[in-house]
């Protein structure tokens, strides 16, 4: 038996080192290298590769259809060449690491004279789309010489998102509104009011434009915008009854008209006082349909779609125009029974 001093009792040392590893360590890299190796998908044949990464994004985009209809570009599939410079020399040369991408696309040009969709004209192409970046086995990518890794970044969640600006834009303290649309891939939308009530779209956060340029690239006209936006009425133009407005009392409230409001011989509302809640239950009350308004009511409102000479097929105002005296006159000449405005 060992017999030990009180010094060495005081320091004595146990070794661990040759006993067998509890734990193996994982490759903590794994996470990394794995997800950008099945994101390429370099080494799958291109028959058998699954629709996730570089093939699915591609396969989103195609086919790109013309406006006529009768070209088509699809996609076929795609190939990732050598590298032109290995790990070393790019980071020896202040290069980025990558290989290119070659994309194979087909141009199918169908018969325009056909009456069903007959495929006139097939090509097959490679297409060079640029370098795209590679991994190397450290999880790192080289980018101008100098290594760097990814970093998990924290996104918004996609939907439609409100707020304003509690008051502190504007020195009157007005709330300015403004909403936020952000998509699942694409770029966010921002809509915002400015202090004169005028509405106004950013998208990815860049400059100022007017809403209405947006809705005219989606597609809307003019007589669908106003449509959208604002109530219309309907205003009956009769060259010997003067002019007539189909009657909503609810539009009329907090309106100060410049004529007596009557039902019959009963004045509801006198010229010069503002149209309240109770005189639109008086009005609805009473069941009138139509309120015979002069010349001056409608001079200055909006129109809300084109007028047409019908007899001659002469656009005499476009929607969007600011009703006139001259207009008006060349509204009952032209024999126009009714124009809508907004408000």
């Amino acid at each position: 038996m060992t017999s030990y001093s009180f010094t060495e009792k005081k320091r004595i040392r146990k070794d661990f080192g040759k006993q067998r590893s509890i734990l193996e360590v994982p490759f903590l890299l794994a996470i990394q290298v794995d997800s950008y190796r099945e994101f390429l998908q370099e080494n799958v044949d291109p028959a058998k590769r699954t629709d996730h990464g570089l093939h699915a994004a591609l396969k989103s985009v195609f086919p790109i259809a013309s406006y006529s209809g009768n070209a088509a570009l699809e996609y076929v599939g795609y190939k990732l060449g050598e590298p032109v410079f290995d790990e070393r020399e790019c980071r020896q040369r202040g290069m980025s690491y990558g290989a290119p991408l070659r994309v194979t696309v087909r141009l199918v040009i169908y018969d325009r004279e056909s009456s069903t969709k007959a495929i006139k004209y097939v090509k097959e192409q490679e297409v060079y789309l640029g370098e795209i970046p590679l991994m190397t086995e450290n999880g790192t990518f080289i980018v101008n010489g100098t290594e760097r890794v990814i970093v998990s970044q924290l996104h918004r969640s996609p939907g439609v998102f409100f707020d304003h600006d509690r008051g502190k834009t504007h020195s009157s303290g007005k709330l300015l509104y403004s909403a936020r649309i952000i998509p699942y891939r694409g770029s966010w939308l921002d809509f915002e009011f400015d202090p004169k009530d005028a509405l106004f779209t950013r998208i990815d956060r860049r400059r100022k434009l007017p809403v209405s340029i947006l809705l005219r690239a989606l597609g809307y006209s003019n007589e669908e915008m106003l449509a959208e936006f604002f109530e219309i009425n309907t205003f009956h133009i009769n060259p010997d009854e003067g002019v007539q407005l189909e009657l909503v009392p609810e539009r009329l409230r907090g309106e100060t008209l410049g004529f007596d409001l009557a039902d019959g011989d009963k004045v509801i509302v006198e010229a010069g006082k503002r149209i309240t809640a109770r005189h639109i239950k008086q009005l609805e009350a009473s069941g009138i349909a139509a309120l015979a308004v002069p010349d001056d009511y409608i001079v200055g409102r909006i129109l809300s779609h084109d007028v047409v000479d019908a007899s001659t097929g002469e656009l005499l105002a476009q929607a969007n125009d600011e009703i006139t005296d001259e207009q008006l006159q060349a509204f009952r000449k032209a024999g126009v029974d009714a124009v809508g405005t907004c408000g």
